[in-house]
């Protein structure tokens, strides 16, 4: 069997970085202030535990080509440069001059087929995913094929989130001019109902069965495996709906986000299904952690997803308590770092 040559995607921004923050600014007043975008602090705020994650790679995934770490131009002042493995990409080197500066990660997002020389197979990492386990090329690519589940749910009014609500709807608009639900779950029922499957989303493809149309659909928040064939598929065929996509300098609530692509993957049948909800767990960032603390150094889970949270917490304090527990696990420097 041929080897899969997979690189991994990483994208990172610095809040602090005074220039970055004038041009936010500046995009900001010639936007106008509208509750259509996503501009919360939680975007954009570093824990500075990147380093970590970078160590998670070589330890658990030093099979993977190359790693491209993309940013608007700014690094870390500890990232290693020289590193053979490591390619740095700007937003000017992948992105349409049109677009920048962006601070909207879906127009980021759906331009990773741009960037040069990436693997036509590939790993799409968020700076907040991190690895506890050893991993294989075949928890992501199996004979080509993206491993994921192919999970029904319906997207919900939340009035507390004025943007999100209609991504995914949006997105479900988008998907179902290609597929026909009720068509689709018959011509490949052992996606919808693999015995894998966690009981919850098991039981809700059941449920689902009562309704001919998309009501929404879960993808699990962490690593996504993406083909650039199928970037190619959706730059062809709704070429106008992604370039209003990418010309919203921030997230809007016209968007369509990068989960089209994964879901596109898996209703055309070109996936392998697994319980993808099992491989990554996710959490919340709390004022206290201590669920979080204990599987990263206990490490409990293959993989975790640590997102920053919608609400005010401690920030320094949780910032200590995560590094601390990173640096349990992962004491010495990669070859990522000076």
């Amino acid at each position: 069997m041929k080897k899969q040559i997979i690189d991994f995607v990483i994208t990172w921004v610095d809040g602090s970085d005074p220039l970055w923050f004038r041009q936010k600014q500046n995009a900001k007043k010639k936007q106008g202030v509208s509750v259509d975008i996503d501009d919360r602090i939680e975007r954009y705020r570093d824990w500075e535990i990147l380093k970590y994650l970078f160590r998670s790679i070589e330890n658990f995934a030093p099979w993977v080509n190359n790693v491209y770490f993309v940013t608007c131009g700014h690094l870390p002042a500890w990232l290693n440069t020289e590193c053979p493995k490591l390619q740095i990409v700007s937003h000017k080197d992948f992105i349409p001059e049109k677009y920048l500066p962006t601070f909207n990660s879906h127009s980021i997002e759906w331009n990773f087929h741009r960037i040069k020389n990436l693997s036509e197979h590939f790993v799409y990492f968020n700076d907040d995913m991190f690895l506890l386990h050893p991993i294989k090329p075949t928890d992501f690519f199996e004979n080509g094929k993206p491993v994921d589940m192919l999970a029904l749910q319906p997207d919900v009014a939340n009035v507390e989130d004025t943007i999100m609500p209609y991504i995914y709807l949006n997105n479900t608009m988008l998907l179902a001019k290609y597929f026909d639900k009720r068509e689709n779950m018959k011509k490949q029922p052992g996606a919808y109902f693999h015995i894998g499957y966690p009981p919850m989303y098991f039981g809700y493809n059941l449920l689902e069965m009562a309704f001919p149309r998309f009501t929404g659909f879960y993808t699990v928040h962490g690593p996504s495996p993406l083909k650039k064939e199928t970037y190619r598929f959706f730059w062809e065929k709704e070429e106008e709906l992604l370039d209003g996509v990418c010309s919203h300098p921030f997230r809007h609530k016209d968007d369509v986000s990068q989960y089209v692509l994964r879901e596109y993957q898996k209703l055309s049948g070109d996936f392998v299904p697994r319980n993808t909800h099992k491989f990554c767990k996710y959490f919340n960032l709390k004022p206290e952690n201590p669920e979080l603390v204990k599987t990263i150094t206990k490490q409990t889970a293959k993989c975790i997803c640590i997102n920053d949270s919608n609400f005010e917490i401690p920030y320094e304090h949780v910032k200590r308590e995560l590094n601390d527990a990173f640096s349990k696990l992962f004491p010495q420097k990669s070859q990522f770092e000076k």
